[in-house]
Formats: C-alpha cells, sequence, structure tokens
C-alpha cells in the first residue's frame, strides 16, 4: 500500500509507513519540521528529539495542525552534549519499541567564532557528528530491531576538502567553514562505514546519506545559541533566488532528497540529493558520491576516532 503524501509532482511518493517508528533530529523548525510532518502523513510515528522545548511544542503544533491525528511527541536532547545523548538513547531503549527509520538531519553553520560542546569538542563536529554517532551507537539494538533505514543529512560543502587530522578539534586554528565541511565530511564516512558494517555483521541497517542543495533554512539564520544575532547576507541572498525560483531550493525541497533516501526501498551507501543545477535546487535524486566521501580506508579512521572521542562503540 503506498500513501500519497506528495506535495507535487517532483517531490517523493512516500510508502505507507503505519507501525514504524521514526526518530528525526533537528525538526523543531524549518526543514526539519517539513521531513516530520511528511512522515507523519505517511502514518509514522515520530518522535522529535528538541533541545528547546518550546520550539518542539510550536512544531508538534504545526504537524498536528497539517496531519490530523498525526501521531507524534517530543523527547529531549542536546546533541552537543554527549550525557544528553545517551540519555535519549536509554529513555528509548527504554521504551522498548524498534526504531525503523532515523534521520540525521539537526545541524549547526559557521558559528562567528569558535565555539566548544559541553565535552570540549568544537561545537560544529561535536553536534553535527560526534553527537549523532552516539546517538546511533545508543539506538543500535532499536535500530537493528526495526531494520532501520538511517538517513545522515550532509552538505554540498562535503564535494571536497577533508578531514583536518592534525587538529581535527580546532585548537591551533579556525576556520569556521573548513570546521563546517569537516563535520559533514566525518558524518558522511561514518554513514558509508555504518552500511558496509552492517552488511558485513548482519545488522539488518540500511544506512544512506542526503543533502539537501541550497535553500533559505534556519542554518544561516539569527541562532543566538550559536553566537549569531541576525542573518547572515548569504542567507537574504539565499531567500531572494529562493523566491524567485532561481537555481536554489526551498525550505519544503530541501528535505525531499532525506525523504527519499530514509523512505524509498534501495541499497545503502547511497547519496541523495537535489538534481538541479548543481545539485543546489530541484527535484531529489540518487547522485554520484562525493570524492572526499569514497575512502574506505578514510571512514574507518574516523569511525575509530569517532569512537575515542564519543566513549562508544558501536555494536559492542
Amino acid at each position: 500500500m503506498t500513501r500519497s503524501t506528495s506535495p507535487g509532482p517532483t517531490g517523493p511518493t512516500l510508502p505507507d509507513l503505519t507501525g514504524r517508528r521514526a526518530v528525526v533530529t533537528g525538526a523543531s523548525d524549518g526543514m526539519g519540521t517539513g521531513i516530520a510532518t511528511r512522515l507523519a502523513a505517511a502514518g509514522a510515528e515520530v518522535i522529535l528529539p528538541v533541545r528547546n522545548r518550546t520550539k518542539g511544542e510550536t512544531a508538534l503544533a504545526r504537524i498536528r495542525d497539517a496531519v490530523p491525528g498525526a501521531e507524534v511527541s517530543l523527547r529531549d536532547l542536546d546533541l552537543a552534549d554527549l550525557g544528553s545523548v545517551a540519555a535519549l538513547g536509554t529513555t528509548l531503549r527504554g521504551e522498548g519499541h524498534p526504531v525503523h527509520l532515523l534521520v540525521n538531519n539537526a545541524g549547526v553553520m559557521t558559528p562567528p567564532g569558535r565555539q566548544l560542546t559541553a565535552d570540549g569538542f568544537e561545537l560544529q563536529l561535536g553536534s553535527n557528528h560526534l553527537g549523532h554517532a552516539a546517538l546511533v551507537a545508543h539506538l543500535l539494538p532499536l535500530l537493528v530491531a526495526g531494520a532501520a533505514r538511517v538517513t545522515s543529512q550532509v552538505s554540498v560543502a562535503a564535494a571536497r576538502g577533508g578531514l583536518h587530522w592534525d587538529d581535527v578539534n580546532w585548537e591551533r586554528s579556525y576556520d569556521g567553514m573548513a570546521a563546517y565541511r569537516q563535520s559533514k565530511i566525518a558524518l558522511g564516512l561514518f554513514g558509508l562505514e555504518l552500511d558496509r558494517r552492517s552488511r558485513e555483521l548482519g545488522w539488518g541497517i540500511t544506512s544512506n546519506l542526503a543533502h539537501p542543495g541550497v535553500a533559505p533554512t534556519s542554518l544561516l539564520g539569527a541562532r543566538p545559541e550559536v553566537g549569531r544575532t541576525t542573518e547572515t547576507g548569504a542567507r537574504r541572498v539565499i531567500q531572494a533566488l529562493s523566491r524567485r525560483g532561481l537555481l536554489v531550493g526551498t525550505v519544503e525541497t530541501a528535505g525531499w532528497p532525506a525523504l527519499l533516501a530514509a523512505t524509498v526501498e534501495g541499497p545503502g551507501g547511497s547519496l541523495h540529493g537535489p538534481r538541479g543545477i548543481g545539485h543546489l535546487g530541484g527535484p531529489p535524486a540518487t547522485q554520484r558520491m562525493y570524492a572526499p566521501l569514497r575512502d574506505v580506508a578514510e571512514a574507518r579512521r574516523v569511525w575509530d576516532l569517532t569512537e575515542r572521542l564519543t566513549g562508544t562503540r558501536v555494536g559492542a
């Protein structure tokens, strides 16, 4: 059975997700709320782990207005605090329900200055990558039980660059954009290694990557929690292009590649993104893997570093 939940001819039509539990990080606004809404409309029970309960309640109200009868609820999560990640894992394991879909969507981008997580990691590395990787580790029994599809949201920024191996925490120097790029490459390499290990060890998990292209999401908006009190000039330009339907996508279309990766049957180890010019906007499609994400040895190195920094063992 398929539920027709596509918002238009170019958006993905989702399968019937009745009886499936989905966890979507970063769903308290923008693109994440859109992803959660579409999953709820397809029948999934959707869990929104949020740092800000007020924003979370607003998102819940929006989802319930759009999808009467939606089965959606909040949990507490601060990805910049590994203790909070572990606590969410304990909560969800205690509930005892398999997780069928995990969308690692939350992120922060280019804070004005170097900031640290509660555990002393550079904020983008800690929030975008380490927090999500630790969440996978803590939820692994539930992901295995649900034969889950895990989708990790990377970025067009991951198309070039690599890990800043001689100073991954940016203690000797700081470049906000390079640090953002590193965090997304690390998350992508980890997501692909998760798929490889799942196949080798029989976990039954399918792990894919997605990227939203370019859209006027909240990433470059005013984010007081990361030290940005006003939106960036880049976001104003992106908004202007988006309103005119030029080159880039919208907040709604930005979530479509992740929905495709999370719900449409297919092999793991894939990258999904917009298929328009420069992959900046347009309908979602499977894409050629970015060059920095193709190195299997680099992925294993990231996996080992991640386990050491987070103090977790995925599958242990």
